[in-house]
């Protein structure tokens, strides 16, 4: 079948988005709860309120500084084609990932998301990367891969982070709906509530210097580590 080309517009623009943030995109993030389980089997997490105020702390105080800002970089990098920069910021993240869990979820799923864009895009710059991971000289880190599928996408840096964003905030309460658990109801009520905390962060991550990634969340980290040697698990992280 021969492929299609059109001119690229607002409204290929909004499904490329839908597609790369689709949560049954085959990579794996269902099966990653990222420190919350550790949290609900601590009660620390047990209600609709305090999912939202553990949704909203990881979104200010982790994804923020960490993961939205590496999409940033690593989308900014792409477009000008500096590989060397994507190389420091992967191996960057990969340092700053201190869990296990966390480090290989991340991994696992850059890897499963490249796979999927490399072959729907034969880009020369995707394929290189894609080398890079298959030689072991890359991590492959899904932060990174974002940043740089999305900027080969041509989707707006603004709209490629809020999206990052979004996707975090709808895994993590669709983790908690099963975990705490919450009705269907409050998890929506809580994505509906920081939807204005997104485009708030949206807006700071692309204000962000890049010696402000890595801002450490020592409690996620500690819960992270934690999770290893929960008595029963549901999630991989």
């Amino acid at each position: 079948m021969n492929k299609i080309t059109v001119q690229p517009t607002a409204l290929g623009s909004l499904i490329k988005i839908l597609h790369i943030t689709d949560p049954t995109l085959p990579i794996g993030g269902f099966s990653h709860s990222n420190g919350l389980e550790t949290y609900v089997q601590q009660n620390l997490v047990k209600n609709a309120s305090s999912t939202q105020d553990f949704v909203e702390s990881m979104l200010k105080n982790n994804y923020k500084f960490n993961d939205g800002l590496a999409v940033k970089l690593a989308y900014d990098f792409t477009l000008k084609k500096n590989l060397n920069e994507i190389l420091k910021l992967d191996n960057e993240c990969n340092a700053l990932k201190a869990p296990l869990e966390i480090r290989e979820g991340s991994q696992k799923l850059g890897i499963r998301l490249i796979k999927i864009y490399a072959a729907l895009l034969d880009d020369p710059f995707l394929n290189e990367i894609n080398k890079r991971i298959e030689q072991k000289k890359m991590q492959g880190h899904y932060s990174v891969i974002f940043g740089i599928v999305t900027s080969i996408l041509k989707i707006d840096a603004e709209k490629a982070v809020c999206a990052f964003l979004y996707n975090a905030a709808v895994g993590m309460v669709t983790n908690a709906v099963k975990l705490v658990p919450l009705g269907q109801t409050d998890g929506q009520h809580i994505i509906h509530n920081v939807e204005g905390l997104i485009e708030t962060l949206t807006l700071e991550i692309l204000e962000l210097n890049r010696d402000m990634l890595g801002v450490c969340n020592t409690a996620l980290d500690i819960k992270c580590m934690q999770h290893e040697y929960l008595y029963s698990r549901l999630y991989m992280s």
